[in-house]
């Protein structure tokens, strides 16, 4: 109990601060988006500071006061049907706005004060009717795409479109003709205001299915970037009479286009013509005359098996083609009949079928930058394939069975700084065999077979390095020292000798490290302890990935420079054993996000964020059973500022109880639980109930909780109060003796003979017990024969000092205070005194107080109740004489003390 109640204590030392707790929405800086984003049911930027994803919204008002007001980019999902007046009038800043929500109507003024709005769509699910006012979209002056998704729009006419607007999208919608957006949206061929001519970048009308019908003229005079017609009915031959004043980019992908639309492309003099997905099947060489304004060309997919002579001397203007996923069997773009050679900078032959690549395959492409061959049935690269492409900086021979190189295949590419080569079965007999030149910076390699006496040598000067090693292969060795320059290290699976102490000489630039499909056993000691030995001082990222055969957990620590940590599969399948936190990370004191995914662990407390001082993001991802342990909560102002569980389970234990109110009044973190879990009463029973009112209603310990609920109000109250300036407790014995005097007064005690235990309660410290024993003590229990209370001699034995002070007080006459400058500084005394002369100025009986003062002191040493009671009982106290003049003192003492028990 006593954790609960230290809280309200601990939040009141926190600054407020602007985070969030709620089981709908999930709120995530731009900058970590790619830790959530499956999450989030739309595209957001994540240029954006904050971003924020609500789903099952039903009431909209009530899911948006769970969201920061500073988010610029929101997703909403849910059942709301009716987007009211002023809706995200709170959100001002809002850049991108996305409501895959049920919506039928905009009430006017949904969408007042996001002026600063770029980005707004809509989508439903299944196709449903949107009705929206004239003037819906007339306060966003800042938008520029605007898209419907399973909208059906038929039954709407004049909606103005803001100024701004550069790309509009009616995509899954009813729309069967063209020329009804014309109605739809008359600003499309009419103008904005002036009649003049719209300028559209993308007007994207795919997905619709039963869009076949174009009426003469529809968009008389609309100057268009990009139309998008994929997976509808249309004939790019209609596209002529729509009444466009210009058209650069056509993409009718997915059509049953069974010919290059040539006409058209002569037309508008198309400079980019996307046909993927389409049955072309074939290219007559006499449509090719009509297309030569073509500077991007895409045939993916589109049934090719070969490609007509002079195909690229036809297209003078082509620097994009894309030839990936046909049947062509071999490259045949240059031939040596004409030595005419084409400005193509980007060529793409992936995945399609290529068994072999003659000498001088490419030749004719002096300008290329970028070729993709990789999917293909590649087996032998001769050593002049690739003569003539001097100005290429990226080649992807990945997914091929190459086997052997030829001698000085790489020779013609001295300006490559790219090459991919994973998933091929290249065998070395030399390190020459892998000679690459200066330029090369990025590098993909799978580890080849092999001479065991031969070094893998690679370029020194690479920046970025993925190797792939083969199960059951021996390891290599690297004839390369050290490179000096590379930033980027990715290993799949474990194939290279390394010695671990050398590691940060080897790669002394290193900043981002991927482990993928290793247990680590090579890279952690063998010691009790299994820390990580790799120490990169100047690494940021490290994302290990087990195979799930690790035998243990392995500790990573002592990387100084950490800023991203990503642990995925690290639990042996067959062994599992659950894990702590501290097991898994150590000492990583700039460690921003931590990211673990299936690892085991199984317990999270206070203890495993020592050594993480600057952690900024928690994501558990696929743990089963978590527990919370309780420690977190006075941890809070050190943890995480979020805090995500995703796709795992909290254990239905009583060790959770304390979570759900914890999470409602985390003051710092913001913690998102997903998805909603249930647990089961008992076993075999067959219903469930939610997670946290289950651990309501069955904890013992949930009556803590209660109790900490219904008092913290009073807490907060009460640890104002100036009454625990001296002692934590002594408040409650003041109360507890000002009620007994008012009890004894209403029961007429004084009147009713009550007896006393004691006559007078002496107060002293330890310092001054000499003189009480010595003087005091002779005179009024020996000469007077009062009874005396003494602490030392009759306090009860195991009660507590403070209780035995107030019940003593209570059963004597007259409290007798022997004070001295030490006495004044003695916790005791001190609360002695201040209990005695609070029950003189508030009892409605006051008692019977002297004060005898054994040394002068200063009225500046006494508190202030102390120098008021002074003030008002001027004759109830004397100062012990240092000389022989002690005569006056005893008749003074005997006088008030004869007075006070005879009264």
């Amino acid at each position: 109990m006593g954790r609960y109640l230290l809280l309200p204590c601990l939040l009141l030392a926190l600054p407020l601060t602007s985070s969030w707790t709620t089981s709908n929405c999930l709120v995530t800086e731009g900058s970590r988006l790619h830790l959530v984003s499956r999450f989030f049911l739309c595209r957001l930027d994540s240029s954006l500071p904050l971003l924020a994803t609500c789903s099952r919204v039903a009431n909209l008002t009530t899911a948006l006061e769970a969201v920061p007001q500073g988010v610029e980019g929101l997703c909403l999902s849910g059942s709301t049907s009716v987007l009211p007046t002023d809706a995200f009038s709170n959100f001002r800043g809002l850049k991108i706005l996305s409501l895959n929500l049920r919506l039928t109507q905009l009430l006017p003024g949904a969408f007042r004060g996001l002026g600063q709005l770029q980005k707004l769509s809509f989508k439903h699910h299944p196709v449903g009717d949107l009705f929206l006012s004239a003037d819906a979209f007339g306060s966003l002056r800042s938008l520029q795409y605007l898209s419907f998704w399973g909208f059906c729009l038929d039954g709407n006419s004049g909606v103005r479109l803001p100024p701004s607007l550069r790309r509009l999208a009616i995509n899954f919608s009813c729309l069967q003709n063209v020329g009804k957006l014309a109605d739809i949206f008359p600003d499309l061929v009419l103008g904005p205001s002036s009649g003049d001519a719209w300028i559209l970048d993308m007007l994207d009308l795919s997905f619709n299915k039963q869009l076949k019908v174009v009426s003469a003229g529809a968009l008389q005079g609309l100057v268009l970037g990009t139309l998008k017609l994929d997976h509808t009915k249309m004939k790019a031959a209609a596209m002529m009479g729509l009444g466009l004043q210009r058209l650069d980019a056509l993409s009718v992908m997915y059509t049953d286009m069974a010919e290059l639309p040539a006409g058209t492309v002569a037309h508008f003099e198309l400079q980019e013509l996307n046909l993927g997905g389409s049955r072309i099947g074939h290219i007559a060489p006499e449509a090719l005359a009509s297309c030569q304004s073509l500077k991007s060309l895409d045939l993916k997919g589109s049934g090719l098996t070969d490609l007509p002579p002079g195909f690229l001397a036809a297209l003078p203007r082509l620097q994009r083609l894309n030839l990936a996923n046909n049947r062509l069997q071999s490259a045949t773009l240059c031939t040596n009949e004409t030595g005419a050679v084409s400005g193509l900078q980007v060529l793409d032959l992936s995945h399609s079928a290529l068994h072999s690549l003659p000498p001088a395959a490419f030749s004719c492409l002096p300008y290329l930058r970028e070729l993709l061959l990789q999917g293909n049935q590649l087996v032998w690269l001769e050593g002049q394939a690739f003569q003539g492409l001097r100005r290429l900086e990226m080649l992807d021979l990945g997914e091929n069975p190459l086997a052997a190189l030829g001698e000085g295949w790489l020779a013609p590419l001295p300006a490559l700084t790219t090459l991919n080569l994973p998933n091929t079965q290249i065998v070395l007999s030399s390190a020459r065999d892998f000679w690459a030149p200066e330029s090369l910076r990025n590098l993909r390699l799978q580890f080849p077979s092999g001479s065991s006496q031969v070094a893998l040598s690679l370029p020194t000067r690479l920046t970025s390095l993925e190797l792939h090693a083969v199960p059951g292969r021996k390891l290599w060795k690297l004839a390369s020292p050290v490179f000096p320059v590379l930033q980027t290290l990715t290993l799949n699976g474990w194939g290279m000798q390394l010695e671990t102490q050398n590691v940060s000489k080897i790669f002394p630039a290193l900043l981002q490290l991927t482990l993928l499909g290793n247990s680590l056993e090579a890279l952690c000691s063998q010691d009790t302890s299994s820390f990580f030995l790799w120490q990169l001082p100047g690494l940021q990222y490290l994302r290990v990935e087990g195979n799930g055969h690790g035998p243990r957990p392995c500790c990573i620590t002592g990387l100084p420079s950490l800023r991203e940590l990503r642990l995925q599969r690290l639990q042996s399948r067959a062994q599992p054993r659950p894990v702590q936190l501290q097991e898994l990370v150590g000492e990583l004191p700039r460690l921003q996000v931590l990211q673990l995914v299936r690892t085991g662990l199984e317990t999270l407390s206070a203890a495993a964020f020592q050594g993480l001082g600057s952690l900024q993001v928690l994501v558990l991802d696929w743990e089963t059973g978590l527990v919370l342990d309780g420690s977190l909560q006075e941890h809070s102002p050190q943890m995480p500022q979020y805090m995500y569980i995703l796709s795992s389970s909290l254990a239905c234990q009583c060790a959770n109880a304390w979570v759900g109110p914890w999470l409602e009044r985390s003051p710092r973190t913001y913690v998102y639980i997903v998805p909603s879990q249930l647990c089961q009463p008992e076993a075999g029973g067959h219903s469930k109930n939610p997670f946290f009112p289950f651990l309501w209603s069955h904890c013992p310990n949930t009556l803590g909780l209660k109790l900490f609920l219904g008092s913290s109000a009073l807490l907060f109250l009460l640890i104002s109060l100036p009454l625990l300036q001296k002692a934590r407790n002594s408040w409650i014995l003041y109360l507890q003796a000002l009620f007994r005097a008012w009890l004894q007064d209403l029961r007429g005690w004084e009147g009713e003979g009550k007896r006393f235990l004691y006559d007078v309660f002496v107060s002293h410290c330890r310092q001054d017990q000499a003189w009480v024993v010595q003087e005091l003590l002779p005179t009024l229990e020996g000469r007077w024969g009062l009874r005396l209370c003494l602490p030392e001699r009759d306090f009860e034995p195991g009660k507590d000092v403070a209780e035995n002070v107030a019940e003593s007080m209570a059963s004597s006459r007259v409290t007798l205070c022997v004070l001295s400058c030490q006495a004044l500084r003695t916790p005791r005394c001190s609360l002695e005194l201040h209990l005695a002369t609070s029950l003189l100025l508030t009892s409605p009986c006051p008692p019977m107080l002297l004060l005898v003062f054994l040394e002068p002191v200063s009225p500046h040493q006494l508190p202030r109740y102390h120098r008021l009671a002074r003030l008002l009982r001027r004759r109830d106290y004397c100062v012990w004489p240092k000389d022989e003049r002690k005569d006056h003192f005893w008749v003074w003492l005997g006088g008030r003390l004869g007075q006070m028990i005879l009264k």
